[in-house]
């Protein structure tokens, strides 16, 4: 059902963006000429159009609040489980390492100088 009012939705759009684009930008419409009096007079066109584009704006607006809802009450409550983490196992706590050892094992600054290999030191 969702997809099925996501097409209508944008099938919507695209019309109201046709009707749109139709008139012109004085207000005049579809000024082709015609018949003074005819329904396709320049007068008769504007006025369609702009009727016709205030009834798809109107229809897009209910079809955006209407598919925000349907989105809303669907079954499932999480949009992106992509970066969801699993709980943690039981494990063993990490050991840590002697003061003394963590101290020698870091490079200092001085030994990233000394390494000239055009790579970017890691610690800064």
């Amino acid at each position: 059902m969702f997809t099925t009012l996501l097409v209508v939705h944008a099938i919507i759009a695209a019309l109201l963006v046709t009707v749109i684009l139709m008139q012109k930008s004085e207000g005049g419409g579809l000024t082709s000429g015609g018949s003074p009096g005819g329904l396709m007079s320049a007068r008769g066109a504007a006025d369609f159009l702009t009727r016709a584009t205030a009834v798809l704006a109107t229809l897009f607006v209910a079809m955006s609040i209407t598919l925000a809802f349907v989105a809303a009450t669907r079954g499932s409550s999480t949009i992106d489980t992509s970066l969801a983490t699993s709980p943690a196992q039981d494990s063993a706590p990490l050991e840590t390492a002697p003061a003394d050892n963590a101290a020698a094992a870091m490079p200092t600054p001085a030994d990233n100088a000394a390494q000239d290999n055009g790579s970017v030191p890691l610690a800064q």
